[in-house]
């Protein structure tokens, strides 16, 4: 008998329809479309592209969070994280803790105190899912599930942002394997600092999802796209096999438990 027979019947969740749901579908399919343009561009306009990815998923996962868990859950989403990752990297370009000793580049826009305003915004766009997965999967241990998994995305977006040069390491000391210009201390600061964020949203941000609200279909798409291109960006387009593989793994097996009880265990996710 298969595994599969012993999952209960689905209680599937009413998807948002009307205008939002538009506007949902658009907002995230121009962040795909943007992100799967991203190899195929060069200069001014990849800078350009890079910043309008950002911006496209984070205000597809915000106004998703608005219409799955409500508008107190969204706002309290924006400005915590918002504010707590701005703060965080203030402290890490001036200080070096805890990533170790980085510089922003210009090219990233407007810049708040040295951090690019769109770097919050990538807190942003990313912690949204993960703490969706967290919470599901890490159970009383919420802040260290999610802090590993926020750490494991960056192992795709660091080795991404350096070889475009929109910021750039300065260390002597151990790198992350296959990413020779990024230092270990970057895993551990994402790490703490992941777990600080994951911390505070699980603490402040409600539980309950709304009775007749948006499925999570989309944040879960956004993970699923996420792993995808990271492999695959590096195995063909940026030809660095390694990042791939420490990416893809670390980034997959962390979020393999969340998508395996989607499938065949508890059914009112979607």
């Amino acid at each position: 008998m298969s595994l599969r027979q012993y999952r209960p019947r689905a209680r599937n969740r009413r998807m948002l329809s009307g205008a939002w749901a538009i506007v949902l579908n658009l907002l995230f399919g121009i962040a795909v479309v943007l992100q799967m343009a991203y190899p195929l561009i060069h200069g001014d306009a990849l800078s350009t592209v890079t910043i309008l990815t950002v911006y496209f998923g984070a205000a597809a996962m915000v106004i998703h969070a608005n219409f799955a868990y409500g508008l107190r859950f969204s706002a309290s989403l924006l400005f915590l994280t918002f504010t707590y990752s701005l703060a965080v990297e203030i402290i890490g370009s001036k200080t070096g803790w805890p990533f170790g000793t980085y510089h922003y580049d210009h090219s990233l826009g407007l810049a708040i105190a040295g951090v690019p305003l769109v770097v919050p915004f990538a807190w942003i766009m990313i912690s949204y899912p993960i703490l969706i997965v967290a919470r599901r999967i890490g159970k009383g241990w919420v802040f260290l599930y999610g802090g590993g998994a926020l750490m494991a995305w960056d192992l795709f977006l660091d080795p991404q942002m350096v070889s475009a040069h929109r910021w750039s390491w300065s260390f002597h000391g151990t790198s992350i394997p296959f990413e020779h210009e990024i230092p270990l201390s970057n895993a551990a600061g994402w790490l703490l600092a992941g777990m600080g964020i994951m911390a505070l949203l699980h603490w402040a941000l409600p539980k309950d999802r709304r009775k007749h609200g948006a499925s999570l279909l989309l944040p879960n798409l956004f993970l699923e796209w996420l792993l995808f291109s990271g492999i695959v960006g590096n195995l063909f387009f940026f030809h660095r096999p390694g990042v791939a593989l420490v990416g893809g793994l670390t980034f997959g097996i962390i979020l393999l438990p969340y998508f395996f009880e989607l499938r065949f265990g508890r059914p009112d996710t979607f």
